[in-house]
């Protein structure tokens, strides 16, 4: 397989002269590609096959040890202009960036075969797609590229249709931790990233193309790309709804995303239509359409379980690529929390302890095609995308933010959305309580200058006037001894139902100086243990820790200096001015 389009042909030509690899593949993504592409990895060592009975078609990758997560401070965004990608980014000069990038891929491939991916984000005939072409010396890459994205002969086809596509240069390099980059050129539809085998550094079609340089073309297309499941809803009588969530890592995000009703909610329906990215775009009528660009999870596995996400655990149960995860003594996958089961061997391949260091690392991963997932929604497939009834934000909040609340208007909810903070966990930091903002939950993967992006939302209030309804959720409200006063998981559904409620007009609220809250006799709590005193504060609004909050927000919007849109800074003066 070979392309006629000639400026592809003369990128692969001037990469391979560049990196000297021994051999040049075209990928065509067949089934028949890919089980190839295991038995080379089997062979050299870099899959382990797992039970077959228990786990068939299943595999390990064990990466270095210095290589297993995003490196945030070694990416960065090269432009002209500093100021285009903000403090919310790492900038690098182009000209410094590319002269840097070229000497480490100089003759990288030597011994190795140069991968051409061609891929499509999202449905390959959806008008919301956009196609890019990843150059990689990793057969793990290609595999797992393989069951995350629309990839192969189709993809090639409509990038030779339209001639527009997003480069991705990647090697593994020698794998040292001092000459691993991950660089963007937005203005030249192009990434570069060496030295690292992680799939959130190497996947270039995931979070470096489907979000920062996805951010770029959204920008100036009219849409936006972001950080976001979408998940459909139906009701017993047949209704359905689609909502898109944006969550800061640790929050629920995948557990919402393939949500099991309990069985108190008898009737009603979720369906996963994404996990992680979400592209908007305005259709004819003005209504704001999602598509889910990925068609693969690469998922966090570590406290996966039938309790947690009884989706997620059934469908990794076959024909999945695991990643660092420990190995029982049947040779089965094991992570923290999965069962009672114990590992014999840990992610680095040493025999494990009990009462030692973790067996699986904390961001051990599973990679696994969409269409396993027993929620899975036939619609992520459809190129018209779903229409968007509600946008809902949430963050990891102990005390301040209310279980549930609705904005104003989509200027208070781009206000709401800039403002998503988290609070640490001991678990994660040895620090609890510290707020962390993650506006959008983009921070570490809007492609630009966040006070350009937040005016970029707040433009959409011009382009229409049937746009969704903003939300903020809060499942981790605690109680002074520390213990969490919602339920969560399934009985999220209760909350859900209620913001749909709402963008039906069929639902009351209460008015506050931060948004509309629900009476605590609006959400459903039939067979759910919860005192009506718990639910009052659950539903509680402080005015002065609110006011602390609005300190603090008008704190980090300072850091974006005058760029800062005007009507984000009244939005947020009214709401002050609302606490008193």
């Amino acid at each position: 397989m070979t392309t006629t389009n000639k400026a592809l042909q003369d990128w692969v030509a001037e990469t391979a002269a560049l990196t000297k690899p021994d051999h040049i593949h075209w990928c065509d993504g067949s089934e028949a590609e890919y089980r190839s592409l295991v038995e080379l990895m089997l062979g050299r060592g870099d899959l382990l096959a797992l039970n077959d009975k228990t786990y068939p078609n299943c595999y390990l990758h064990r990466s270095d040890p210095s290589d297993v997560a995003r490196v945030e401070h070694l990416t960065f965004v090269c432009t002209p202009d500093r100021d285009e990608v903000g403090p919310n980014n790492n900038w690098m000069a182009p000209a410094e960036a590319h002269r840097k990038m070229a000497g480490l891929f100089e003759g990288c491939m030597r011994g190795r075969t140069l991968y051409v991916i061609p891929y499509c984000m999202g449905p390959v005939d959806s008008p919301y797609a956009r196609c890019g072409v990843e150059i990689t010396d990793s057969p793990y890459v290609v595999a797992n590229m393989k069951l995350m994205t629309r990839m192969g002969k189709p993809a090639l086809q409509r990038i030779e249709r339209e001639g527009k596509f997003v480069r991705g240069l990647h090697s593994t390099g020698d794998l040292n931790p001092e000459r691993r980059f991950i660089m963007h050129f937005p203005h030249e539809l192009l990434i570069q990233s060496i030295g690292s085998g992680y799939g959130g550094n190497a996947l270039l079609g995931k979070k470096c193309h489907a979000l920062r340089i996805a951010s770029w073309q959204a920008r100036s297309e009219g849409w936006l790309a972001e950080h976001m499941l979408i998940v459909e809803i139906e009701s017993p009588q047949g209704e359905r709804h689609y909502l898109a969530a944006a969550f800061p890592s640790a929050c629920g995000k995948t557990n919402l995303a393939m949500l099991i009703p309990p069985a108190s909610q008898a009737g009603w329906k979720v369906r996963t239509i994404g996990d992680d990215i979400a592209w908007l775009h305005l259709d004819a009528e003005g209504r704001l359409r999602a598509i889910n660009p990925e068609s693969g999870y690469f998922g966090v596995v570590p406290g996966t379980n039938p309790k947690t996400n009884r989706n997620a655990f059934d469908m990794i149960t076959h024909d999945t690529i695991f990643t660092n995860v420990a190995v029982t003594a049947d040779n089965e996958p094991w992570w923290e929390d999965k069962d009672k089961q114990e590992p014999v061997t840990d992610w680095r391949g040493n025999p494990w302890k009990k009462g030692g260091a973790a067996a699986a690392h904390p961001n051990s991963r599973f990679t696994v095609a969409a269409r396993q997932n027993p929620s899975y929604s036939p619609l992520a497939d459809d190129p018209a995308g779903v229409p968007i009834s509600a946008i809902i934000f949430g963050g990891r909040r102990r005390e301040l933010a209310p279980l549930v609340y609705q904005a104003r208007d989509w200027r208070h909810g781009v206000l709401i959305g800039a403002s998503v903070a988290s609070e640490t966990t001991a678990a994660a930091t040895g620090q609890v309580g510290v707020v962390r903002r993650d506006p959008m939950a983009m921070k570490p993967f809007c492609g630009y200058n966040f006070a350009d992006y937040w005016g970029h939302w707040l433009g959409f209030a011009g382009k229409s006037d049937r746009l969704p309804q903003i939300f903020h959720v809060n499942w981790f409200r605690q109680d002074r001894n520390g213990k969490f006063m919602w339920p969560g998981f399934g009985d999220n559904l209760r909350v859900l139902r209620w913001i749909i409620d709402r963008c039906e007009g069929r639902a009351g609220a209460r008015e506050t100086p931060i948004g509309f809250l629900p009476q605590p006799g609006d959400i459903d709590l039939d067979g759910l243990d919860i005192d009506r005193q718990v639910l009052d504060s659950l539903l509680a609004v402080d005015a002065a820790s609110w006011r602390e909050e609005l300190a603090g927000i008008a704190s980090y919007f300072g850091e974006f200096g005058d760029r800062v849109p005007p009507a984000l800074l009244e939005e947020h003066a009214r709401v002050s001015k609302r606490l008193g």
